[in-house]
């Protein structure tokens, strides 16, 4: 009995340890948005802990965070999130709300209450807009908190907001909020990155260069951090190093594209024709101030690593080619079979041959169970048909196990997802022969498997226009 009513006191206390919070998230990429703030909670040692189901397509999202400077921590990294709130009270209607908001503890309010302080009360509403006159209305519905402070609308000490959600359908907007949130803003998210690393901005581009958002979402599901290792096996113009150094990571890749990785040849750009002296991958690390986590990039096959087997990453994140703007190569022959053992001239260019994106993705799946520290996480894109796809299509590794995965759409008939992976056992030698299911594989058998699927898509779609018309 004795041992009971202490594991039950430890039970509340650890329940009483954790602030309430809501989380304001932005409405695109909504399936990368649960999995990053998981990610991100991660990083700062905490577990994800949520009071109710959440809503894929709600942007709303209440949390239990054990304390302030873990939820500020998190707001520092993420780029799927607007804003967060300590949230003070809750309700499905306005005298739900105001039981919840009497019954939140004073002692947690009182501190941002005082006579000496200034406040401003913010309206924010989802899938409705409001008047002033209505905005007005609610905040002075809200007399009966004991707000002893002066307003500032300008620079107040503290902001305070009452959040209403009128649902997800733009077509049926109830005349009242299905919820009602009111509580004390603590720090917005980092949308502004969007726009600071914008490739239209970038110092140097390629046609994949992967988009701001997307790069730092990535580097989120990697739990990407200050110090760590990152490398890029199909790094192109390196718009992910970019966004992992932002966060203090130390980036590295390779590719086999000689021309992309000297920074040589015909320019991506509308009206360039050729690329400059100083367009190359150190140049945009340079360009936001990030040289100094550049570690560098070599030309190399990534079916034929060159990495020693104690070489190991604390995260690999990629997007490797899918056979539609940039081709699937590797060194080879399709004449003879060439043996590593055979030595070429300085100057000699290797030939090459299709890389399956079957083939990819065992060896992506496999240097990453070999070249990962443990819980260390693979990051990379899997393009997909959509008529074809289902959950067992998406690669498996003995070493790794899936996080996430999450959905970008393409086009009407393809789509890409985002696969998130953590080593959860060392790799050994058996583990050498792991690969793709007969199921897995066939998705991506053949020569150019997704890009002949992509393409004979767009010529169905484009034969279906021609019949209506």
């Amino acid at each position: 009995m004795l041992i009971m009513c202490r594991t039950i006191k430890m039970a509340l206390s650890r329940a009483n340890s954790c602030r309430r919070y809501l989380l304001l998230l932005a409405q695109d990429n909504v399936e990368f948005r649960l999995p990053e703030i998981k990610s991100l909670l991660s990083v700062c040692g905490c577990q994800f802990q949520s009071p109710q189901e959440f809503n894929i397509n709600s942007p709303f999202l209440v949390l239990d965070i054990h304390n302030e400077e873990i939820a500020r921590r998190v707001m520092k990294r993420t780029v799927c999130a607007k804003s967060l709130f300590e949230l003070w009270g809750r309700g499905s209607t306005a005298q739900e709300l105001r039981a919840s908001l009497t019954s939140y503890p004073a002692v947690h309010m009182k501190p941002f209450l005082q006579s000496d302080s200034t406040y401003r009360i913010n309206i924010c509403t989802f899938n409705k807009t409001l008047s002033q006159a209505e905005k007005i209305k609610r905040i002075d519905a809200l007399d009966y908190l004991p707000f002893e402070g002066k307003v500032n609308l300008k620079t107040p000490e503290h902001i305070f907001c009452l959040l209403e959600d009128y649902g997800t359908d733009p077509n049926d907007i109830p005349e009242e909020p299905f919820h009602i949130y009111f509580g004390r803003w603590i720090a917005d998210g980092q949308r502004g990155l969007i726009e600071s690393y914008s490739i239209k901005k970038r110092h140097f581009i390629g046609n994949t260069s992967m988009d701001a958002c997307l790069s730092f979402i990535m580097a989120n599901h990697a739990k990407v951090k200050a110090n760590d290792l990152v490398f890029d096996p199909f790094v192109g113009t390196g718009s992910l190093l970019v966004s992992c150094a932002h966060f203090g990571a130390y980036v590295c890749g390779t590719d086999i594209d000689y021309n992309t990785i000297f920074g040589q040849g015909k320019a991506s750009r509308k009206h360039q024709k050729w690329r400059g002296p100083n367009e190359n991958i150190r140049a945009n690390l340079c360009q936001y101030g990030l040289e100094k986590f550049y570690i560098d990039v070599l030309v190399s096959d990534a079916s034929k690593p060159v990495w020693r087997t104690h070489a190991l990453f604390d995260a690999i994140i990629t997007d490797p080619p899918y056979g539609i703007r940039e081709s699937t190569r590797k060194t080879g022959s399709s004449k003879e079979v060439v043996k590593s053992t055979v030595e070429y001239a300085e100057n000699h260019v290797p030939a090459s041959v299709t890389y399956h994106l079957g083939d990819i993705f065992v060896d992506l799946l496999n240097f990453a169970a070999k070249h990962l520290v443990n819980d260390g996480r693979l990051v990379y894109w899997l393009p997909v048909y959509k008529p074809e796809y289902t959950d067992q299509i998406v690669p498996r590794h003995p070493c790794l196990k899936l996080v996430s995965n999450c959905e970008q759409t393409l086009s009407s008939h393809t789509s890409r997802r985002l696969i998130t992976m953590e080593k959860v056992k060392q790799f050994e030698d058996k583990d050498e022969y792991a690969h793709l299911t007969e199921a897995e594989y066939s998705s991506y058998k053949g020569h150019n498997a997704f890009r002949n699927k992509y393409f004979s898509g767009v010529m169905k779609k484009i034969a279906q226009e021609e019949n209506k018309n």
